[in-house]
């Protein structure tokens, strides 16, 4: 199979080659790449919303990752009324539906999550330890992190490296974001592994007004 190809204009979003590659060899619109994902994850990965569409046609058996990342709702929805039991489950690369759907802004599907019974406070489980908020804030989406911390996410939680969410808002130089964290009580003094605080990240990146409100 042309997994190589496969790969190659999904990461191009090279929209008409994959329309082709697909016609002559559909099955690999289910095969594993190199990424040990799907080639449907993949292109949420790669942020190619066209690419994700066209794979979504070739996908008969979307899972709850999948389509929490996709942004299908009806799908999440069904996959929670037949499986719930399932609703925390981590998916091969080691995120959860409610991390994944945080990550790439699925506002009401992360709702959904949350509604029924999935858990904030769950981190990823492939050694980067990112929880539901560390995703939506690496994504930038206020909405979602807001919804989180009114059902009970710790905004001090650590990912590898010490890693806040407030460090990420700050290194984001996202001021709502910051903001909101700070006064649901992140704290400004964690210290990430090799010392560095929240200000020093927004320093780094040239956001001095940020740096000054986290001092």
């Amino acid at each position: 199979m042309n997994v190589e190809k496969l790969e190659e204009y999904i990461a191009a979003a090279d929209v008409e080659n994959l329309k082709a590659l697909l016609a002559a060899e559909p099955e690999l619109a289910t095969a594993k790449t190199s990424q040990n994902v799907s080639p449907l994850m993949l292109s949420c990965y790669y942020h190619k919303p066209q690419i994700t569409e066209l794979l979504l046609k070739y996908a008969d058996d979307t899972n709850m990752f999948e389509a929490a990342a996709a942004g299908k709702f009806d799908t999440v929805a069904h996959l929670l009324y037949t499986h719930p039991d399932r609703i925390d489950d981590h998916a091969e690369d080691g995120f959860t539906a409610l991390g994944l759907a945080c990550y790439f802004g699925r506002f009401e599907i992360a709702r959904l999550l949350v509604l029924k019974g999935a858990d904030v406070n769950l981190p990823s489980n492939n050694g980067f330890n990112v929880y539901p908020l560390h995703s939506a804030v690496a994504g930038n989406h206020t909405d979602i992190a807001e919804m989180l911390i009114s059902n009970g996410a710790n905004v001090n939680v650590k990912q590898t490296a010490g890693v806040t969410p407030l460090h990420s808002a700050a290194q984001n130089g996202n001021t709502e974001l910051l903001i909101m964290l700070l006064e649901h009580g992140a704290e400004v003094n964690i210290r990430m592994e090799g010392g560095k605080l929240p200000a020093d990240l927004a320093r780094e990146k040239g956001f001095d007004e940020i740096a000054e409100i986290l001092v």
